[in-house]
């Protein structure tokens, strides 16, 4: 028994991240627990008559000994006093553990992010920055030169779309199955073709009132994503780009994506479309390149498809393939990532997205972990060390980095990419430079305000498909309420 006790729910979220990263898979209420704050044993936060902030780790089956640490809160700011507990919570987890974190007492989702902030404000070169992180936030050697070499990479790629600009993300909920490890919005084609054409409908009727809120301006780039935009049929996905080519001015984006992810469904005729539309970048994802795996996660299709699929891409004229890889699928080894990256070096895609499993509350990979216990006994560092190796023998470049709650290792996603090849929107979403328009169920916009304060607002479309269909005039007004606020 882990026992988190507390009266100081500011720490809340950190400690319990924390702490189901030094004890991933015990999350459950049997064996990782936050208690009452009496409790005896365990961590307790607490405030002292002069407003310290107290927090003790107590002698019990968890702690081996009893420690205590106080912050006075006057001349200090609000982040040097969390960072001084989340290092107090972390080192105290490390010396019971004999663990370490890659990340440190990092638990957000962009830490290139924070790394970026960190060289700009102190000036720090990469090995000040390495210093930098592994004191203030514990943060490994290696990850912390990962995270310079990226963070410098995108401030240049960036830089064009700075101060201004949207980018337009257009959501198709359908998918010819839902794979285990999946959280996203996903609604089988098969059950649920019957609403397709009623879905572009709606779809469209965004696009045009787009145009309307955004005056006209053109976006940096479009992303068509999913579920699985090539679920459509091939009637389908032309009506859906030949709409997106009335409405938006696709020749003036720096880039045009569609994510073509299942093999299974993508054919030669589906490519020629989306080439004709002005698509420049598609992913094909095959995630493993073990068939076992395949079947048990779900794909509904086999590695002979992902490669069928690819070289039909490359013989519909694409110049800018994606492939998506997920390490630390049910029962894979470090071997089977090996020979997966063996295949992908021989294909040479002109990126790859290299995935740590996430386990997701919305995924049926829990009711998995659930009934099957243990995902993997894989080695996770060494195997996102093979993919580094991987992408470098293809010549490409780690260009963005994102991570993830519950995420194995306590690792990363990591995007690589040949000179000129770097997936834009990708890092454009993540680093919250500029605003997102998104259209589609269950897709969130964002503004990005211009106005020096950092602020950033979002609003939602319904998930639920017929609840969208039906209520699209309210979704439309949203945005139009968003993004005609006043910067």
């Amino acid at each position: 028994m882990i026992r988190l006790s507390y009266n100081d729910e500011s720490l809340e979220y950190d400690a319990y991240a924390l702490l189901t990263s030094f004890y991933p898979g015990q999350g459950t209420e049997q064996q990782l627990c936050i208690a009452d704050p009496c409790a005896a044993d365990g961590m307790h936060l607490s405030r002292n008559e002069k407003g310290d902030v107290e927090i003790s780790f107590h002698k019990g089956e968890a702690f081996p000994d009893d420690r205590t640490y106080s912050h006075a809160a006057e001349g200090k700011t609000e982040h040097d006093i969390k960072w001084a507990r989340k290092r107090f919570v972390y080192d105290t987890l490390a010396d019971y553990s004999g663990l370490s974190l890659p990340w440190g007492g990092l638990t957000g989702v962009r830490p290139t992010k924070l790394i970026l902030g960190s060289v700009t404000e102190r000036g720090l070169d990469e090995d000040g920055l390495a210093a930098y992180m592994k004191e203030q936030y514990r943060v490994s050697d290696e990850k912390a030169r990962l995270g310079y070499r990226i963070a410098m990479l995108e401030d240049k790629l960036l830089a064009p779309f700075r101060g201004g600009g949207y980018s337009l993300y257009i959501g198709i909920p359908f998918c010819p199955s839902t794979c285990l490890y999946c959280s996203f919005l996903s609604y089988s084609v098969k059950a649920f073709g019957k609403y397709v054409n009623e879905y572009l409908d709606c779809v469209e009727r965004e696009l045009s009132a787009m145009e309307e809120i955004m005056e006209g301006r053109a976006p940096d780039t479009v992303y068509i994503g999913g579920g699985t935009p090539t679920a459509l049929s091939a009637e389908e996905l032309s009506r859906l780009l030949e709409m997106i080519r009335r409405h938006v001015p696709i020749d003036k984006a720096a880039e045009f994506t569609v994510e073509a992810g299942r093999p299974d469904s993508l054919d030669g005729e589906k490519l020629r479309i989306m080439k004709g539309a002005g698509c420049g970048r598609i992913s094909v994802n095959p995630q493993t390149f073990r068939d076992e795996t395949l079947k048990l996660i779900g794909r509904r299709h086999s590695v002979e498809q992902v490669t069928e699929a690819y070289c039909a891409a490359r013989d519909a004229g694409f110049e800018n393939i994606n492939m998506d890889l997920i390490l630390g699928l049910p029962g894979e080894s470090l071997s089977d990532v090996e020979y997966t990256l063996k295949r992908v070096e021989e294909l040479a895609p002109d990126s790859l997205t290299v995935h740590s499993l996430a386990l997701k509350r919305a995924a049926k990979m829990r009711e998995w972990v659930a009934e099957h216990g243990q995902i993997s006994g894989l080695d996770h560092e060494r195997a996102m060390k093979k993919a580094l190796e991987t992408a470098e023998s293809l010549g490409m470049k780690p260009y963005y980095l994102y991570r993830q709650k519950n995420i194995a290792g306590a690792l990363e996603n990591t995007g690589f990419a040949k000179e000129g090849k770097y997936g834009l929107y990708n890092i454009l979403i993540m680093e919250e430079v500029q605003s997102i328009y998104a259209i589609g169920a269950g897709t969130v916009s964002k503004k990005v305000f211009t106005d020096g304060s950092g602020r950033i607002e979002r609003c939602d479309t319904h998930k639920d498909l017929s609840l969208y269909l039906s209520d699209i005039e309210a979704m439309i007004e949203r945005k139009r309420r968003l993004f005609g606020a006043t910067d």
